[in-house]
């Protein structure tokens, strides 16, 4: 496994840390090295700031461990995810609030700002709930998900998938600012939601922004978001 892969996840472990994406040590992340036929993943229990490469748990898309500490209890979820859709090389699964808020409720996420538009979609919805770390969840989150690139977890968390960690991660972190919106637009009014007309146009502005560059999304934010406005680079 590329040590590179081992750092990034490692990283981004603390990221999800830091962007309040989870607590603790839930939540998982996982790289597919399609060339090696490997998947490193986070492992079980670890608290991320504590974690260095040679604890990133490897298996085979068989889910086989083969090295490091003993792989996320949500490894089924990632091989299948994986197996599923060739184009996915990254995954990463959080518990962070407000999108859960909605898992919880079993409400999909709606288009009430542009910034969904990040996962290709113009809702994000809910597959069932299912018991966790289980191959019954594995293969009715992938039922639920189709093409999509990211999907809530029923009474649990959501999902985000992405070409690499930077992608999947960037499609998760904005999911979360747009959950949030939508629960303090609810709380004082009814969100406008966009037409799916609207939306298209987001997307296809998004693929002049820099979408296909997602580790340069991630570090200067998207449009209009609250990353911008933290690295001081909002346009106008």
């Amino acid at each position: 496994m590329r040590e590179s892969y081992l750092l990034l996840l490692c990283d981004y472990g603390r990221r999800l840390i830091a962007d309040r994406l989870t607590t603790g040590t839930g939540g998982n992340l996982s790289i597919y090295d399609r060339d090696r036929e490997l998947i490193a993943i986070t492992p079980s229990g670890k608290p991320y700031e504590q974690l260095i490469p040679d604890e990133i748990s490897i298996i085979n898309p068989a889910g086989i461990h083969l090295d490091g500490q003993p792989p996320s209890s949500e490894w089924p979820l990632h091989t299948a995810v994986y197996h599923q859709r060739p184009e996915i090389n990254a995954i990463v699964h959080t518990h962070s609030r407000f999108a859960t808020t909605f898992a919880v409720l079993r409400q999909p996420i709606p288009a009430c700002h542009y910034l969904i538009a990040v996962s290709g979609v113009d809702q994000v919805r809910v597959a069932p709930y299912v018991t966790f770390g289980t191959d019954e969840l594995a293969r009715e989150t992938v039922a639920s998900l189709g093409q999509d690139n990211c999907i809530l977890l029923a009474n649990h968390g959501l999902l985000a998938l992405g070409n690499d960690l930077p992608q999947a991660y960037n499609i998760a972190l904005y999911i979360e600012e747009v959950a949030e919106l939508c629960y303090r637009a609810r709380a004082i009014g009814t969100p406008v939601l966009l037409t799916h007309e609207e939306m298209d146009a987001a997307r296809e502005r998004f693929q002049t922004y820099g979408f296909n560059n997602p580790s340069k999304q991630l570090d200067q934010g998207l449009p209009g978001s609250r990353q911008q406005e933290r690295h001081g680079t909002r346009q106008k």
